[in-house]
């Protein structure tokens, strides 16, 4: 399951990274808000995503202006591991290494073919496990 949501900040670069995931990678996914530029709070749009990331076992995108606000929001929720990311080496290493489960993007900061790389280097790279296994249950919340 793959779950997607935003602030106001990021609604223009959801519409475009939902509609890439959709119709170009052809993956299913389910948008979880904001639907307009109206502001909203992001700190509830990112409660929502994690939860649903968690509860259905999936993996998650959040999108706000920057990118940070919505990150520290959904990382406040335990079993969540949300890393932001610029550029596509991060978005490979946070998956290899820390197990990521949601990918966080800036909309005002991230060009929209940027994002739509970095998009599909979090979705097509898996944990690697191993030594890596310890360290994240090392950073998981108790």
């Amino acid at each position: 399951m793959l779950f997607i949501g935003c602030d106001h900040g990021g609604f223009e670069l959801k519409i475009e990274i939902y509609n890439y995931i959709k119709d170009v990678l052809r993956l299913d996914i389910t948008d979880m808000g904001c639907f307009s530029k109206d502001s909203v709070d992001y700190p509830d749009i990112a409660e929502v995503v994690a939860k649903s990331v968690l509860e259905k076992k999936g993996i998650g995108i959040l999108i706000c202006g920057t990118g940070v606000g919505i990150s520290i929001a959904a990382n406040k929720v335990d079993g969540v591991r949300c890393a932001l990311c610029s550029e596509e080496y991060s978005a490979r290493m946070t998956r290899k290494h820390n197990d990521a489960n949601i990918l966080a993007l800036g909309g005002r900061t991230t060009g929209v073919e940027l994002a739509k790389s970095i998009v599909n280097t979090f979705l097509n790279t898996d944990f690697e496990g191993g030594r890596h296994t310890n360290r994240v249950n090392k950073i998981a919340c108790q």
